[in-house]
């Protein structure tokens, strides 16, 4: 917990420099202007690698395969830091219930690295309560500038290995809505790009969303009952798109670990999760819903080819 600027550069400082003096690679994902401040007040390190959150996780669900990355990228076992900011002021509504849906998973992705020490800084002055207390939820040990204490909040990775069920916004009333199975699928594709021109969003931005969504229907033919319901709408600078079944989405990090390259199945949610600009997971006593989210402006998201 910090206030301010001032106090966020000082303890994330004091953390590098001793990830440094330790010998320890440190992987720093925060906003552009404070890499910069570090940048200048700390200097370039070859133990010390800085990456813009608002590029690696603009969508949540990226920032644990980003992490992975980085402790795949030493010896097992080395003694690694890390600084993840995925949640600041800027952060509001639909995503920032995926921010702490993260910030709970990254205890259960890193249960068995007990060598990987990460900081994740929230600013007690720009953050509302409700978010402060968030934080405290999904974080075992809570820091301040001159003490630190274990969280009584916390909520375990027991709470975390769940399928996850945190109510979603209601889809609108009127959002055109088509029922599908195996024999419809071909007609969903032409029925989703219509669509979603119809409410404004860009040609490259269409295939990304007929892409994720058709691999979600497959899956809801495979493992979802053979059939699902497919939804589209706008809700304010983005297009949502739903697919919602009869099946069991169990394992909570789904859609969150990269794919083993040699593994013939399981790249359906992954995929999802880097076409589109966020993705809501949820398992309830009726069956699953996959949610998406794609901003209207092409800037926020380079296209799939362009990936």
């Amino acid at each position: 917990m910090h206030a301010g600027t001032d106090d966020l550069l000082e303890q994330a400082a004091r953390f590098i420099e001793g990830g440094i003096d330790a010998g320890e690679p440190i992987f720093v994902v925060i906003d552009a202007p404070t890499i910069a401040m570090l940048d200048v007040r700390i200097g370039s390190h070859p133990l010390l690698t800085f990456a813009d959150m608002a590029v690696v996780g603009a969508n949540p669900a990226r920032i644990i395969p980003a992490w992975q990355s980085f402790a795949d990228g030493h010896p097992a076992g080395s003694p690694l830091r890390g600084i993840g900011r995925p949640v600041w002021a800027g952060r509001a509504g639909q995503e920032l219930v995926e921010c702490e849906r993260h910030e709970s998973l990254l205890n259960l992705a890193f249960a068995g690295f007990d060598n990987l020490w990460v900081m994740c800084p929230y600013d007690v002055e720009s953050l509302d309560e409700a978010t402060i207390r968030g934080a405290e939820r999904t974080h075992p040990s809570i820091v301040g500038r001159d003490r630190r204490w274990a969280s009584e909040s916390f909520e375990g990775i027991g709470a975390t290995a769940s399928p996850f069920d945190a109510p979603l916004p209601q889809a609108p009333a009127a959002a055109p809505t088509l029922p599908f199975d195996v024999e419809a699928l071909s007609s969903m594709r032409p029925w989703l790009a219509g669509h979603a021109a119809s409410l404004g969003l860009s040609a490259a931005r269409i295939d990304d969303l007929v892409l994720a969504m058709d691999e979600l229907a497959a899956n809801s033919i495979r493992h979802g009952g053979g059939r699902g319901v497919a939804r589209i709408w706008a809700a304010g600078d983005a297009i949502v798109g739903e697919v919602a079944d009869a099946g069991s989405i169990a394992d909570p990090l789904a859609g969150r670990k990269r794919p083993a390259t040699d593994q013939e199945c399981g790249f359906g949610l992954w995929l999802v999760n880097q076409l589109c600009d966020l993705v809501q997971i949820r398992t309830f006593a009726a069956g699953s819903v996959v949610r998406m989210h794609m901003r209207l402006s092409d800037a926020a998201q380079p296209s799939a080819s362009e990936r």
